[in-house]
């Protein structure tokens, strides 16, 4: 572990093991006043605490609406300027693969329309290696160094497009990082034996072990990821003409240590653009409690108003400005290997913006701080985190209304119940307990009372796993595997096509420690109230100020 994750203006810390972690490497604003401070707009939590080408005029002045947070997503509706332009910018968008896990990711499962949901993690990245970068600001003694993840945010589409649900993860949130593997050096990371911060995820190889690692906690597919840095969100919002923001007194962040991001708004309401913008992503001191807990929610009221304003009509019609904006945002992007076009982010942002502003919410994965040397750090709030994960995997509209479409129609089994086999795991294993002993075999016991006398233990094959479900390889065999659920009472939005499996394949997760029947989690009908959800409709969403920040 090469480096703080955090970043500093004098020395560079040494990393420490998380249970090294105190207060004297507590979560800072490092950056000296004249610049925005460190966290370069970090994910974190609201849990208080004390295009392609288009032909002609009408295609240059065709603006994207609300897509990814990304700028790219924004300008390149119009700023294609023959086939050769369109090649270049092709030629200088970054890829990368989507994961550099072991672990593969379980297959969408469809609605009873055949639609499948989107998901995609919007990652920040506080690099500092060009001089772009290093212009806006931040730790000198950072420039070059291997960036951090200091914005995670999971972006889901409903399969039936009708609404877009927003998590995003803390940046100091405490977690286990899965094995990691630099497909370029071939160097491998291993699984961390403790808790490690999020945000270093990124130093791991790149951007696909951030995806690893939310899907090892989460159990969420992730369908794509995009990157950006620090001059993709200054050129954001410059792109749009600035984005309004609201607070609710004067605020300066502005320490007399020289911390803070140099902030300077005045009570009510103010148009932000370029570097101002990038001050009020990266605010901690200044805001709410001065945590990084609440430097989130006013990322999502910024983005929640940037959408507003592109659908109120905000036009781009400077063919040299939208260029110079296309390359900008080019360079400021990073995107996994399946939207490595700028026609696939296109027709990326085309889906993404059927989703209506006032069914958009954004939300802070529900979190509790540590003890000891880690309470400055956070952890999933058990059961209120996996809910709201839960509730993404199954689609369901974390703003309390109802889906269009109705779940799929069970299928019948093609086979009979006593020849159909079935592997069953033991996935019981949490962050602070081991796995149940014997509950793969129990559980086997159990379904052989059902009938289904070809079920057998794979033991070799022991990864936590928060909630029980079932696998299957191919569509042949979803009414077998659904017959598995449904005898023990598993709902059947937890069984799922995965090309990670060649049978039928049951694990028993950390739901169903103790022997009995599985009882199936109630379904949630609103994102719980310590996840802070935020409507993209509400235009009069405001910042508290912390005391002592006013002027």
């Amino acid at each position: 572990m090469g480096r703080s994750s955090t970043r500093g203006e004098g020395t560079r810390p040494r990393v420490r093991h998380a249970g090294q972690l105190g207060r004297d490497n507590g979560p800072h604003e490092d950056a000296p006043e004249k610049g925005p401070d460190s966290g370069a707009g970090a994910a974190n939590g609201g849990h208080h605490r004390g295009g392609p080408k288009r032909h002609g005029k009408k295609g240059k002045r065709r603006v994207l609406r609300w897509g990814a947070s990304v700028l790219a997503l924004l300008i390149l509706g119009g700023a294609g300027a023959g086939y050769l332009y369109y090649e270049h910018l092709n030629s200088n968008l970054k890829k990368a693969d989507l994961t550099l896990g072991d672990k593969k990711m379980a297959d969408h499962k469809a609605n009873a329309a055949g639609q499948t949901p989107l998901n995609i993690l919007l990652i920040g990245s506080d690099a500092r290696d060009s001089k772009k970068n290093q212009k806006l600001g931040g730790a000198k003694n950072t420039f070059g160094a291997p960036p951090l993840a200091d914005v995670q945010m999971l972006l889901h589409l409903s399969a039936d497009r009708s609404n877009m649900s927003v998590i995003s993860m803390p940046r100091d949130t405490l977690l286990k990082i899965p094995k990691c593997t630099n497909p370029e050096t071939g160097r491998v990371y291993p699984a961390t034996t403790g808790l490690e911060m999020t945000n270093q995820t990124l130093e791991r190889g790149g951007p696909g072990c951030s995806v690893a690692t939310w899907y090892e906690l989460t159990g969420i597919t992730i369908d794509h990821f995009m990157m950006i840095d620090f001059a993709g969100v200054v050129s954001m919002a410059d792109a749009i003409g600035g984005v309004p923001v609201c607070v609710k007194g004067n605020v300066y962040s502005h320490t007399s240590a020289g911390k803070g991001s140099g902030l300077k708004l005045e009570k009510g309401t103010t148009k932000i653009k370029g570097e101002q913008a990038l001050q009020w992503l990266r605010t901690r001191y200044g805001f709410e409690d001065g945590t990084d807990l609440g430097r989130t929610h006013a990322q999502h009221m910024y983005m929640n108003s940037m959408v507003r304003e592109l659908r109120k009509g905000t036009k781009l019609t400077d063919p040299g400005k939208l260029t110079s904006l296309a390359e900008a945002a080019i360079d400021a992007l990073t995107v996994d290997k399946g939207i490595d076009t700028v026609k696939k982010l296109y027709d990326l942002a085309d889906e993404l913006k059927k989703a209506p502003t006032n069914r958009i919410t954004m939300t802070t994965m529900p979190n509790v701080y540590g003890t000891g040397v880690n309470r400055e750090r956070v952890l999933p709030k058990p059961g209120e985190a996996d809910q709201l994960f839960q509730m993404v995997r199954d689609d369901i509209p974390l703003d309390g209304k109802a889906s269009k479409h109705k779940a799929p129609a069970a299928k019948k089994p093609t086979t009979p119940l006593a020849e159909i086999p079935v592997s069953v795991r033991n996935g019981t294993r949490t962050e602070t307990e081991y796995p149940a002993k014997g509950r793969a075999s129990a559980v086997k016991e159990l379904l052989a009372g059902k009938g289904f006398t070809q079920a057998t233990v794979d033991a070799q094959n022991t990864d936590a796993t928060p909630r029980t479900g079932v696998l299957f390889p191919s569509v042949d065999m979803e009414g077998n595997a659904q017959a598995v659920a449904k005898a023990l009472g598993i709902p059947l939005s937890a069984v799922k096509k995965s090309t990670a499996v060649s049978g039928i394949t049951l694990t028993v997760g950390a739901d169903w420690r103790e022997n009995g029947d599985y009882v199936a989690p109630a379904k949630k009908e609103k994102a719980p109230e310590s996840a802070r959800a935020l409507n993209g409709g509400d235009e009069k969403a405001c910042m508290d100020i912390q005391p002592g920040f006013g002027w």
